[in-house]
This record gives C-alpha cells, sequence and structure tokens, in this order.
C-alpha cells in the first residue's frame, strides 16, 4: 500500500491539510483504498492550528523514512525557517525516491530544500512575487493551478491543492479510479495543472493620475496607447516607462488584461452572448475574445461561465 504522509507544523492550516486527507487518508464504502495515511510533525505533541484549537501528532519526522509521498500542507508563516532535521528529512526521503508535494505556502518550505533550484513551480497568486523574490533560482509561475516534475510536485491556493492529490492519484492508479473518487468528494473529476488561476484582477485606483480609472470606463471604445498617452499629456514612450514603473507592465498588457477581466464579469453575471461580451469589453468579436481568453487563463469563455456563472 502506497504510504503518504504530511509533514504538519504549527500553525497548521486545517483546510490544506484537510485536502490531502480527503485524497488520500478518507474511507469510503465502496472505494478501494490504495493509501495508507499518516501526519508527522517535528516535535510530537499538540500542534496548533489555524482553527483555533490543537491536534495531537504521535510520529515524529522517522515517519518520512517509510514515506511513498510527503505533503506539506502549508508552511506558515511563509519566512519560517526549516530546521536542519526537518530539511535533512525531507532531502533524505526524495534521495530514497519519495515523492515530495506541497499544498499552497508549502512550496516555501520545499524551495528552501534547494529542490526546486533551477525548476518550475506555482503558489498561490497572492504569494507568488515574494516566492519570486526570496528564491530567484525557481521558475515560478503564478497562473498555474498545479507543477508536477514527477519527484517534486507544487500546487496553488488551497483548492488547487485537491486537483494536485487527485492528479497524483490519477498517475498512480489510473483516471477511472481518480473519477470515481472525485465524485465521492463531489469535485470537479479532473483540471489540467495548466489551467489558470481565477486571480482578482488588481483595483486601478488612483495611480497614474487617475488614468487607469478614466480607462477602465471606456473599454468598450477604440483605445489605444496613443490615446492614453494623450488623455494623460505625455508622450507614448513616457507612459510606458511610467506603466513599468508603477505597475510592472506595460501599457498595452494593461489594457488587455482589463478587457479580459471585465469580460470574466459579464461571463459571470449575464447571459451576454460572447459576440456582445467581446464588442462591449472591446475586444471586437468573439473570435479574438476566445483566442486572448484561452491564452490567459487556459480556458474558453464558455467553459469559464459554466464554471463560474453565478446565478
Amino acid at each position: 500500500m502506497h504510504r503518504v504522509v504530511a509533514l504538519v507544523r504549527p500553525v497548521q492550516s486545517t483546510f490544506e491539510l484537510g485536502c490531502a486527507v480527503e485524497v488520500f487518508g478518507t474511507e469510503r464504502p465502496g472505494v478501494p483504498q490504495h493509501y495508507d495515511f499518516g501526519t508527522c510533525t517535528e516535535t510530537p505533541g499538540p500542534v496548533p492550528t489555524t482553527g483555533g484549537y490543537a491536534m495531537s501528532v504521535s510520529q515524529d519526522l522517522s515517519a518520512l523514512e517509510s514515506a511513498d509521498t510527503v505533503i506539506i500542507p502549508g508552511w506558515l508563516p511563509l519566512e519560517e525557517p526549516l530546521s536542519e532535521r526537518v530539511r535533512h528529512a525531507l532531502l533524505r526521503a526524495h534521495a530514497r525516491g519519495a515523492r515530495l508535494a506541497t499544498i499552497c505556502s508549502g512550496v516555501f518550505a520545499l524551495a528552501r530544500t534547494g529542490l526546486l533550484d533551477g525548476r518550475s513551480a506555482t503558489t498561490h497568486w497572492a504569494r507568488a512575487e515574494q516566492l519570486r523574490r526570496e528564491f530567484p533560482r525557481v521558475r515560478v509561475e503564478p497562473h498555474r493551478l498545479y507543477v508536477d516534475h514527477g519527484d517534486v510536485a507544487t500546487s496553488a491556493g488551497a483548492g488547487a491543492g485537491i486537483d494536485l492529490c487527485l492528479h497524483l492519484v490519477r498517475r498512480d492508479h489510473g483516471a477511472a479510479f481518480a473519477a470515481m473518487l472525485a465524485r465521492h468528494m463531489v469535485m470537479q473529476p479532473h483540471r489540467e495543472g495548466g489551467h489558470a488561476q481565477y486571480a482578482p484582477p488588481p483595483l486601478p485606483g488612483e495611480a497614474l493620475g487617475g488614468l487607469l480609472d478614466w480607462a477602465d470606463e471606456r473599454l468598450g471604445a477604440p483605445l489605444s496607447v496613443d490615446r492614453l498617452a494623450a488623455h494623460l499629456g505625455v508622450s507614448p514612450r513616457t507612459l510606458a516607462r511610467r506603466f513599468a514603473d508603477q505597475l510592472g507592465t506595460s501599457p498595452g498588457a494593461w489594457l488587455l488584461s482589463r478587457r479580459l477581466a471585465a469580460a470574466r464579469t459579464l461571463l459571470e453575471e449575464t447571459d451576454l452572448p460572447v459576440e456582445a461580451i467581446a464588442a462591449r469589453v472591446g475586444l471586437t468579436s468573439a473570435v479574438n475574445l476566445r483566442r486572448r481568453f484561452r491564452a490567459q487563463a487556459g480556458t474558453t469563455p464558455g467553459a469559464y461561465r459554466r464554471a463560474f456563472r453565478v446565478p
């Protein structure tokens, strides 16, 4: 039987740990039990949780010596360093052939082992920039739900942890078994790792002298970089420099992101056809909207509407 061990620490996130428990550690009538699940911690005993209660963990780091899969279900606070004992235990498990998988902020612990150097990884979209700053040798891919290299795997925000765990089940025991397990969990059977995180776009605010708010109100109009520059009374080159300095992007890329964000809102909240949405947000045609939407979100407008439509 495949042994899965979750490495927990104070203060442990209950949801991230619950993702692993639901997929690997919950017995269900009529569903074959392919996994033996357990938890361990550096110092056995009561472990405080984000839920306001403590859980009793009896196993120490020696449990990782027999693990086939090690799950790191979050790591809070993010800046908490790895003790030498934890670092060596993770590296020994990996060297022995165990796969290491992280959920959400757990990637910060894995990155501190050096096993992600030169590799791609993901985490919650709100923590991606911090991960990139602290670990410049890691190729951070903030738009992916999960990244699996076989021996190490990382996932985005908490819900994506379930996607990664089901993906690992699919690898171990096939799509049919993973789908059966997902049905019992009342979950979508499969989301590809490249499926984009649905991160809320940053609010325009008052940056750039109110230009962003002005443009946001006119997305359906034929806006251009030249027109944005003219409204602000600067040259296109100066505008590009200000965007780079203040927003870290270009005027054209920002404008496209706002149009796609508006399209998402219309897909969620209205029954407008895709052609009408494309015209309303300034993307001119359904073909253009579909192409741009897939490039950014990794899915189609129709699939997005089915998943996120507000009743």
